[in-house]
């Protein structure tokens, strides 16, 4: 009983918290729209607590070489196993509210692939430094680990470092295969789902948008992921499940539309999370690496640009 009631209380707390801060941004969209813009904006930027817990109870694996990098003045904790510099390697990107070692079931294919594997924790995430982080700040660690390491044999995100990786691929840094699993795709439709769960008034939106801009120097609203896709050569497996809540299937779709040679993998009951630990998943994301033709070709939908 005595569970039964502190779960009780915990969610009752939770409830009051979350009516509170709707109240608070309904009425400082009107009274103080500046303020609670950028007070919106800071929160929407704030990854939940609990990765750094998560990430503090991962058991440590012998094989696991932990290391750091510098980024844009934050350290950021890295993970290797192997030895990227004599062997193809894997880099691996978590996504929002997330850790590296969230890929740890992935690990031991991978090696036993014939892989070197490195991933980390990204700034404001598990035992990185910083206390913030927005997309173009998850791209720029994604390509500053990446080039510490060389051009990566196959790069590997999910959902907001999936968006991250597809950014982070430039002249400066480059993977040879992409595996994208449930990737975010819109920043606008993410911002949307973020106003309305909090209440948030449109009369905000654009100084909203314009903290994001002052942080990073880039306008959130240039980071469909349309806009940086078609550019992109090599061969991309994305994988999405039709039951995901948290990231439409459609946005999947999207990078499987407007990347040049991307194939598409739709699963089914696996939802946004337990889809990254499915045996079937990472066995179809190795297949993909080594060649073998995975998943089918996504040659338009209505509603699509």
């Amino acid at each position: 009983m005595s569970t039964v009631t502190n779960l009780n209380s915990t969610t009752v707390r939770k409830m009051m918290s979350l009516t509170a801060l709707r109240a608070m941004f309904t009425l400082g969209s009107y009274v103080s729209p500046d303020a609670t813009a950028e007070r919106a904006a800071r929160l929407f930027a704030t990854p939940f607590a609990s990765s750094r817990k998560r990430a503090r109870n991962v058991g440590r694996d012998a094989d696991m070489i932990t290391e750091s990098i510098e980024v844009d003045g934050q350290t950021l904790s890295t993970y290797r196993w192997g030895d990227p510099s004599h062997q193809p390697y894997a880099l691996l990107l978590h996504g929002w509210s997330s850790f590296g070692l969230r890929f740890l079931s992935w690990v031991a294919a991978l090696r036993a692939a014939g892989y070197a594997v490195v991933t980390f924790d990204q700034p404001g995430h598990g035992k990185s430094g910083g206390h913030l982080a927005t997309l173009p700040e998850f791209a720029a660690a994604a390509r500053a680990v990446g080039a510490r390491y060389g051009t990566a044999a196959l790069a590997v995100g999910h959902s907001f470092g999936g968006a991250a990786l597809a950014m982070a691929l430039d002249d400066s840094w480059q993977a040879k295969r992409i595996v994208l699993i449930a990737p975010s795709a819109d920043m606008i439709a993410a911002v949307d789902r973020f106003f309305r769960f909090v209440k948030l008034r449109d009369r905000v939106r654009d100084a909203f948008y314009a903290w994001h801009l002052r942080r990073t120097g880039v306008d959130p609203r240039t980071l469909q992921v349309e806009r940086h896709l078609r550019r992109l050569g090599q061969p991309c497996l994305v994988i999405h499940d039709l039951d995901d809540r948290e990231v439409p299937w459609g946005e999947g779709e999207r990078y499987a539309h407007s990347w040049p040679d991307a194939r598409m993998l739709t699963t089914e009951g696996l939802g946004h999370n337990r889809i990254v630990d499915n045996p079937d998943v990472i066995a179809a994301a190795l297949a993909f690496a080594r060649g073998e033709t995975i998943g089918d070709r996504v040659l338009g939908s209505p509603g699509l640009i």
